[in-house]
């Protein structure tokens, strides 16, 4: 009985224990979130004062959490002329942080796109869900992270200029600190806020499917429901796989998971505010892919 005793005993604390280091900070994620969305960001299109303040928000966050970086004050600067206005935006930035892994020579990077609309007319497009939302999780795994050392290196990426063209991923692939084939896995996201159907999608699995089990055995059961989908190329504008930053992994030939809702209301509008997530969705859905991702850095070769 006494060893019975001691066993239980030993269970009962070591629960709370693992459950609580694999836990995500949920107050600094919704704060993060709440800032990176504020009026006071004007919807972070690049280079307006807004994404300059998004920008040192995020390198400041990594600097705080002991990141290292292959780039000065973690900025990977850029220029690219946007098509869509004929304008040359020159020192567009990417925020960039490294946390060592234990084998060093395969990395896997997660990364977020910070910039949205901006301000247009009199409306600002605060670009909650799309993409403060993936950002603010980008630096609450990153904290994660930093104290407990992955398996893989991980890169932790904050993406400038998505919005025009994945201007962004461009300029980190094109400049990438490393070769591009040390790098095993791509992890996306972008807009995962929100779903009234309490769904979420990992798009990418079609095209490499030895992920998909790696994932399911996490994702079976949780809440919210984690589906597949959303790269066949039959599915036309449905199929995901061009379109976020993650394309550019993908055209190098690097396997990705790209996180996900499905376009809502205010999809590119200006009431996608942080006021209209689901902040019990977006916890639970940073969760998930937390648990993911550790699934995937200790199970990959």
């Amino acid at each position: 009985m006494n060893k019975l005793l001691k066993i239980l005993w030993i269970i009962f604390f070591l629960i709370p224990e693992i459950s609580f280091a694999q836990k995500i900070d949920e107050e600094e994620l919704l704060k993060d979130m709440e800032y990176l969305s504020s009026d006071k960001l004007g919807g972070r299109k690049p280079l307006s004062e807004g994404s300059l303040k998004a920008r040192e928000y995020i390198r400041s966050r990594f600097e705080a959490l002991g990141l290292t970086s292959q780039y000065r004050n973690y900025t990977q600067y850029f220029s690219f002329r946007n098509e869509r206005d004929g304008q040359f935006y020159e020192n567009s930035a990417n925020i960039i942080g490294f946390v060592p892994g234990e084998e060093t020579e395969k990395l896997i990077v997660v990364m977020a796109h910070y910039d949205h609309l901006g301000i247009q007319g009199d409306k600002i497009f605060n670009g909650a869900d799309d993409n403060a939302s993936g950002t603010a999780a980008v630096m609450a795994l990153a904290k994660y992270f930093s104290f407990k050392r992955p398996k893989h290196s991980m890169m932790f990426v904050a993406l400038d200029a998505e919005e025009m063209g994945h201007q962004g991923a461009k300029a980190l692939v094109d400049d990438f600190p490393f070769p591009l084939e040390q790098v095993v896995l791509n992890i996306n996201l972008d807009m995962i806020s929100r779903n009234v159907h309490q769904e979420l999608y990992a798009a990418g699995t079609y095209h490499y499917p030895y992920l998909k089990p790696l994932i399911e055995k996490v994702s079976e059961g949780r809440n919210p429901k984690l589906l597949f989908g959303h790269d066949q190329p039959e599915m036309g504008r449905g199929d995901w796989t061009l379109s976020s930053d993650h394309a550019q992994f993908h055209l190098n030939g690097i396997p990705f998971i790209y996180f996900g809702v499905e376009d809502h209301e205010d999809y590119h509008r200006e009431t996608d505010t942080f006021d209209r997530i689901d902040q019990k969705f977006y916890e639970a859905a940073v969760q998930l892919i937390l648990d993911v991702l550790i699934s995937l850095d200790k199970n990959l070769l």
